[in-house]
């Protein structure tokens, strides 16, 4: 079945950089575009980032833009997601997806908190 774990958060300061993991199994990752969705504590999901196949279209949320960068790695069924600049409103869990026309999945998440 289809697995996707997520790793690497944790308290950053503001100004700070994280880089989350996210291992995908029980299916070809090569095949999928993949995404990157955060929820803010109190907020709705929040579409942040997705990659194309074979890693050359990507496309990232206003409000992540020129801060966070989002890559893959095929060879291990592993998409990332490297944050700098980070700000407060940067907190949130952030989750990997896969979505295809009649099918969602996400992982457990991870918890990223910027804060002093």
């Amino acid at each position: 079945q289809v697995r996707l774990v997520e790793s690497g958060g944790g308290l950053v300061q503001p100004g700070g950089s994280l880089t989350l993991s996210c291992a995908g199994s029980g299916f070809t990752f090569s095949r999928y575009w993949m995404y990157w969705v955060r929820q803010a504590p109190g907020k709705g999901l929040e579409w942040v980032s997705a990659i194309n196949t074979d890693g050359d279209k990507i496309h990232y949320a206003d409000s992540v833009k020129g801060r966070f960068t989002i890559s893959r790695d095929n060879a291990k069924n592993t998409l990332y997601l490297q944050m700098s600049s980070l700000k407060s409103e940067d907190t949130a869990v952030y989750y990997c997806a896969k979505t295809t026309a009649d099918s969602a999945y996400w992982g457990q998440g991870t918890q990223v908190t910027v804060s002093s």
